[in-house]
C-alpha cells in the first residue's frame, strides 16, 4: 500500500464527556468491534470481572475513572482507527486540553438523563475553537431520559453546536425499543446483550407495512411522525460541513449494551476527517509530505512498573516514522534514534517498524523530552497549542521517609513531566511546591509514589492564589522586582523564574507597579 493510501485509511479522533457519561464504555466497545479485545470489561461491575482495556492503571480501576488519557489503536474494515480515550473529570481537563491538539475529530458522550454537564461544556468550548469535527452519541437509552428533541435542544444551546439526527430512539428506558438509522435507513432492535452485536433489518421506507409487526401500532405512528418533524426542522446532513465542525451528527444508543455503537462506528469511518495538517510557528505542515514531523503530546511514567519506564507519546504529523532512523530533536538539537518505537492498546505495547500521519507512537524516553517538542528529519519546526496553564491548587510536598529521598525526587521529577501537575522549587526556601487544577490530582500523586516508586510523602498547606511565569527587556526592573519580591519566587523545572501570589491583590499590584515585567499564566511564551 502507497504512502498516500496509508494516510488516506486513517482516523484519529478522542472520545471527550462528562464523568460517568459512558466514554471508557464507549471506548470498550468500539476496540470489540476491531477484534482488538475478544470480551468487553466494565468500569464498575460486580458481574463482569474484566476491567476496561483504558482505564489499566492500578487507581483507575480503584475509583473507576479514567485519570490519563489512554492511546488505542484497531483496524475496521481496512481503515487503521486511533482512539483516545481522555478523563472525564475536571480535576484532569488539563490531559485532555492537550490530547484534542493530537486528534482530527472527536466523539462527544452525553448520558441521556443527566444531559449536557459543566465539563462538557469546558471541552466542547475548545473543540469548537479549534473547529474540531464533532460527532455526538447520547448513551444510556436503556434507563429513563430526557425526551429526544428536548436533549438535543438542550445540548444545541449549551454548546452551541448545530445538530442533526443520524438516528432516532424508539422509546427509552424499560419501554426501550431499539433506534432507526436515519443515514443507512436500517431499524435496530434492543435486546439487552453486553457482548453481542445486533443486526439492522433494512427499512429504506418508513410507510412499509411491515414496520407494525416490528413496533406495533403506536411506536410506528410515533416513529413516522418524529422522523417527518425531524425532516423539516434539522438541516439535511452535509460532510463538507460536518469536516468544516459546523454541523455534528447525532447518535443515540446505548454503550454498556453494546447497542447503536456499530452504526456509529460505520458512520465514523465513512465521514471522519483523514489526517489534517497542523500549524508550526514557521509555517503550516501538510501530512502528505515525505519529510517526518511530529510532537509530543503526553508523557506517561512507568506504563511498565517492572521496567520504570518513561513513554513519550508522539502524534505522526507528515512523512512516514520509521525505526532506528535518526530525527532531529528540535529543542534539545540533537540527533535521536528510536530502537523500539510502539503502537499501543492501552497498556499493552508492540514494536513496529514505521508509523504514517494520524498514528500515535509511543517512543520509551530517558528524560530527553517534555510536552510540546517536535522530532524533524532536520527542519527546525516548532508545533503550536500545547501549553502548560498556570495551576489553581498548591501544597508543599514533603518527605515522610528520610531514606527514600531520591526515590521521591526521582517520583516527582518523573510524574510532574507528565504535565498532570506541575512542581516548582522556593528559591530561598528551597522547599517543593506542587501545582494542581484539581484536587484528585495530589491524591494521584501520592498514590503513584508510593505504589511506583517505594517513596512516601506528606503534603502540608501553602497560601497561594495564583502562579505566574516572568520576563522583561527590563533588566533593572527585573532585578528590583526579584529583590523585593525574593521569597516569593520560585523555579519551575526549567529554571524559569515564576512569581507566587498569595492574592489576587498581590499579583494586581505586582503587574501595576512593575509596567514592563509580562506576567504569564501558560508556559507558551
Amino acid at each position: 500500500m502507497g504512502f498516500t493510501d496509508e494516510i488516506q485509511r486513517r482516523r484519529t479522533f478522542a472520545i471527550i464527556s462528562h464523568p460517568d457519561a459512558g466514554k471508557t464504555t464507549l471506548t470498550e466497545k468500539l476496540l470489540l468491534f476491531g477484534g482488538a479485545i475478544q470480551v468487553a470489561g466494565a468500569v464498575k461491575s460486580n458481574k463482569i470481572k474484566k476491567t476496561a482495556t483504558s482505564d489499566w492503571m492500578e487507581i483507575e480501576r480503584q475509583r473507576g475513572i479514567s485519570v490519563a488519557t489512554s492511546v488505542m489503536g484497531f483496524e475496521y474494515h481496512d481503515v487503521k482507527v486511533n482512539i483516545l480515550d481522555t478523563p472525564g473529570h475536571q480535576d484532569f481537563a488539563e490531559d485532555t486540553y492537550r490530547t484534542l491538539t493530537a486528534v482530527d475529530s472527536v466523539i462527544v458522550v452525553i448520558d441521556v438523563a443527566k444531559g449536557v454537564e459543566p465539563q462538557t461544556e469546558k471541552l466542547v468550548e475548545v473543540c469548537r475553537m479549534r473547529k474540531t469535527p464533532i460527532m455526538v452519541f447520547i448513551n444510556k437509552l436503556d434507563r429513563p431520559g430526557k425526551d429526544g428533541f428536548e436533549l438535543l435542544d438542550e445540548i444545541e444551546q449549551k454548546l452551541s453546536l448545530r445538530l442533526t439526527p443520524l438516528s432516532w430512539p424508539i422509546n427509552m428506558g424499560p419501554k426501550f425499543k431499539g433506534v432507526y438509522n436515519i443515514f443507512d435507513r436500517n431499524l435496530y432492535l434492543f435486546e439487552p446483550n453486553k457482548q453481542r452485536v445486533e443486526e439492522g433489518i433494512a427499512f429504506s421506507d418508513l410507510n412499509n407495512p411491515f414496520l407494525v409487526q416490528y413496533l406495533g401500532d403506536d411506536d410506528t405512528r410515533t416513529l413516522r411522525e418524529e422522523l417527518q418533524l425531524i425532516e423539516g426542522v434539522y438541516p439535511e446532513f452535509d460532510v463538507s460541513e460536518y469536516l468544516r465542525g459546523d454541523l455534528c451528527p447525532v447518535f443515540f444508543g446505548s454503550a454498556l449494551n453494546n447497542f447503536g455503537v456499530k452504526e456509529l462506528l460505520d458512520c465514523f469511518i465513512r465521514i471522519a476527517p483523514k489526517p489534517v495538517g497542523r500549524e508550526t510557528e514557521e509555517r503550516f505542515i501538510r501530512p502528505d509530505e515525505t519529510s517526518f514531523t511530529g510532537f509530543v503530546f503526553k508523557i506517561h511514567a512507568n506504563m511498565d512498573p517492572n521496567h520504570r519506564d518513561r513513554i513519550a507519546f508522539v502524534r505522526v504529523v507528515s512523512g512516514r516514522f520509521e525505526r532506528n532512523k535518526p530525527y532531529h530533536h528540535v529543542r534539545l538539537d540533537r540527533k535521536l534514534k528510536f530502537s523500539n518505537p510502539t503502537a499501543f492498546m492501552a497498556q499493552k505495547k508492540e514494536v513496529v517498524d514505521e508509523m504514517y500521519p494520524g498514528d500515535i507512537v509511543g517512543l520509551y524516553d530517558a528524560g530527553n523530552f517534555k510536552i510540546g517538542d517536535t522530532l524533524t528529519e532536520g527542519e527546525l519546526l516548532h508545533y503550536k497549542g500545547i501549553p502548560s496553564f498556570s495551576p489553581e491548587l498548591f501544597r508543599y510536598v514533603e518527605n515522610a521517609d528520610p531514606m527514600k529521598s531520591k526515590q521521591l525526587a526521582k517520583g516527582l521529577d518523573q510524574l510532574t513531566d507528565e504535565g498532570v501537575a506541575q512542581l516548582f522549587t522556593g528559591k530561598t526556601s528551597g522547599r517543593k511546591i506542587i501545582g494542581t487544577v484539581g484536587v484528585l490530582q495530589f491524591e494521584v500523586i501520592q498514590y503513584r509514589l508510593l505504589h511506583e516508586y517505594g517513596a512516601s510523602c506528606r503534603y502540608e498547606p501553602i497560601n497561594l492564589y495564583k502562579t505566574a511565569w516572568i520576563t522583561s527587556d527590563n533588566k533593572a526592573m527585573l532585578d528590583d522586582f526579584k529583590a523585593r519580591k525574593a521569597s516569593a519566587l520560585a523555579l519551575d523545572k526549567d529554571g524559569r523564574d515564576v512569581f507566587l501570589a498569595d492574592s489576587p491583590y498581590a499579583l494586581q499590584t505586582a503587574m501595576e507597579k512593575y509596567k514592563d515585567i509580562r506576567f504569564h499564566f501558560t508556559s507558551e511564551f
